[in-house]
């Protein structure tokens, strides 16, 4: 349990007031239109106390990764080598670089945002620190890994991290949620960016298919910072990730791309808000997803470009594949221009396989379900390259494939017992 200080009892309490008036999101609130979480009952749920008994074992992707364990939102491994000089790693409290957490904690996602967020941030007791000084450069990759542990009972945890890196910083962060059983997780990542600091951050949300997953990550990049994210969804019952990214720098670099396969009825949503706000910004965003049986997937971007931002250059598409009649897609991308020297896109498409290139496959002999697992995959496949870390990309992969897998071992059994 983190110790307190007034100015954190201050943010605890007056998020509280925030969210007991909002109470959660329903769809009457434009940005949760086409996704229901109350309808789970997650309201209920009971918070988590502090875990008993032995910790799960979590290999880590990479051999060298400075590993943290998050148990049901409880910080449980710390990583126990060395760090560079310059670099923080440890629980998040109002006493460690008080300074630091108080400069940003609860300051880089818009309070006004309708999100889990301010819910978090009033019940979160536990957290992750990090900080990587001005001019470092990390070699090793953080590795977060969010694990839920519920038994006969559901229950809620809200994990919650705060990374920082200074000016001219660079790191890798990996980021994983899994677990098993019947919970809610609502977690919280906010990440500041000084100038010219660069992050590559991967995250995997393969949680319990009994699970409520809610992520909210909250970006601030200023002049010359560079993110790169890649956000892979393939498990829970239902699952909301949201993203916050503000180029408040002039020169600030902002790319995310997005991976998700659903099936039986998942519910899978990615949510972003894009806002430059400096001159000379770029931003990228790619989602791809492949939905099956009757589940259920959400993309909604909104790009904000302000009148000071001008020379912006931002793009984002969304691109869906339907293998079933039930499975069903929501896609709302939006671009807000108030500059005049711009350059901004955006797309979005939903289908099933292209006839065309199946045909292809199958005029050389290979058999058509065959054909068309190979085309998902490839489907899949050109986001997962984007992943420069080879550990990192081989193990998110391994998980979309065996989803596939278990997708297209469903739909043969679907469709003999329907033959």
């Amino acid at each position: 349990m983190i110790d307190t200080t007034p100015w954190l009892d201050a943010l605890h309490q007056a998020a509280r007031v925030r969210s007991d008036a909002a109470g959660l999101p329903t769809r009457r609130d434009e940005a949760w239109k086409y996704t229901d979480i109350g309808a789970l009952g997650v309201a209920s749920f009971p918070l988590a106390g502090r875990p008993q008994g032995s910790l799960p074992t979590v290999a880590p992707l990479t051999t060298d990764a400075l590993q943290l364990l998050l148990v049901n939102g409880s910080l449980q491994v710390l990583p126990g080598a060395e760090l560079p000089a310059g670099v923080v790693i440890g629980r998040l409290d109002g006493k460690a670089s008080a300074e630091l957490v108080e400069a940003h904690l609860g300051k880089v996602i818009p309070a006004e945002a309708k999100s889990l967020a301010a819910l978090n941030s009033g019940l979160f007791d536990d957290g992750v620190l990090v900080r990587v000084g001005a001019g470092v450069t990390l070699e090793r990759p953080i590795e977060i890994v969010s694990v839920g542990q519920a038994g006969g009972d559901p229950l809620a945890f809200h994990p919650r991290c705060l990374l920082v890196i200074e000016d001219g910083g660079a790191a890798t962060l990996v980021e994983r949620h899994q677990g098993s059983g019947r919970y809610f997780s609502n977690s919280v990542l906010e990440i500041a960016l000084g100038a010219g600091a660069s992050l590559r951050h991967y995250t995997l949300q393969d949680e319990s298919p009994e699970a409520v997953h809610v992520a909210t990550t909250g970006i601030e990049l200023a002049a010359g910072s560079r993110y790169a994210g890649m956000l892979v969804q393939t498990g829970s019952r239902l699952s909301r990730h949201e993203t916050h990214a503000a180029l408040a720098g002039d020169g600030a670099s902002f790319e995310l791309d997005g991976a998700y396969v659903g099936a039986g009825k998942q519910h899978l949503d990615n949510t972003t808000f894009v806002t430059h706000t400096a001159p000379g910004g770029k931003s990228r965003q790619l989602f791809k997803g492949v939905l099956d049986d009757q589940s259920h997937g959400v993309f909604q971007g909104t790009v904000r470009v302000e009148r000071a931002a001008q020379k912006t250059d931002a793009h984002q598409l969304s691109k869906t594949l339907l293998l079933s009649e039930q499975a069903e897609m929501d896609g709302k991308p939006e671009l807000e221009i108030y500059a005049d020297d711009v350059k901004c896109g955006h797309g979005c498409t939903v289908g099933d396989i292209d006839e065309t290139a199946l045909f292809y496959l199958r005029a050389r002999g290979i058999d058509a379900e065959t054909a068309r697992q190979l085309l998902i995959e490839a489907f899949l496949g050109d986001v997962l390259e984007k992943i420069a870390a080879e550990p990192v990309r081989t193990a998110f992969a391994a998980v979309v494939g065996e989803c596939l897998k278990g997708a297209h071992a469903t739909r043969r059994t679907n469709d003999h017992h329907q033959g």
